[in-house]
């Protein structure tokens, strides 16, 4: 029996996600669309981007030091491009739930689909690979210490084995 594959959201529809967030406060509306973007871009489980404090992002050497996630492990991920804007807005400082409740009731709103956090984890792993990352970098971005827990998110990039099989012929 085969694992589930990950339910994942394009790029496109991640950002219509992030403009359909709103709050009546804007800090925390700047806040939850921080932690959006840091599950979709960092690969960050809900817990590592809640658990992110001011003095574990590395600006200098443009890395974030995530603490005893998922295993008890720490594990410096490179900060992202489009991130480095966000990162004022940390700490989060939003229950779990209250965040998990907001993304899904968003993307109900604007994409009309079921998103829960996790989905954007999933989600930016999908986009790395889409973009040509190898499976061996996107196994540390995501600090799976197993590349057999990795490997799933190459059953989903149907796209990218579009565009490699492509590229092959261009020549031909």
């Amino acid at each position: 029996m085969g694992r589930i594959l990950p339910k994942t959201i394009s790029h496109n529809e991640f950002l219509e996600l992030v403009k359909g967030i709103s709050h009546t406060d804007p800090a925390k509306e700047k806040k939850l669309k921080t932690a959006v973007v840091l599950g979709f871009y960092q690969c960050m489980r809900i817990s590592e981007v809640l658990d992110l404090k001011p003095s574990n992002i590395d600006k200098e050497r443009g890395f974030l030091h995530l603490l005893q996630a998922k295993g008890k492990k720490d594990r410096d991920v490179p900060i992202q491009k489009p991130v480095t804007k966000f990162l004022k807005h940390c700490p989060i400082g939003i229950p779990k739930r209250t965040l998990q409740r907001i993304i899904t009731q968003t993307a109900l709103r604007v994409l009309n689909k079921h998103v829960t956090f996790h989905h954007l984890r999933h989600s930016g792993a999908t986009f790395y690979l889409s973009k040509g990352m190898d499976i061996r970098h996107l196994q540390a971005l995501l600090g799976h210490s197993r590349i057999t827990t990795t490997e799933i998110y190459t059953h989903v990039t149907s796209t990218g084995l579009k565009k490699i099989t492509d590229k092959i012929w261009e020549d031909i």
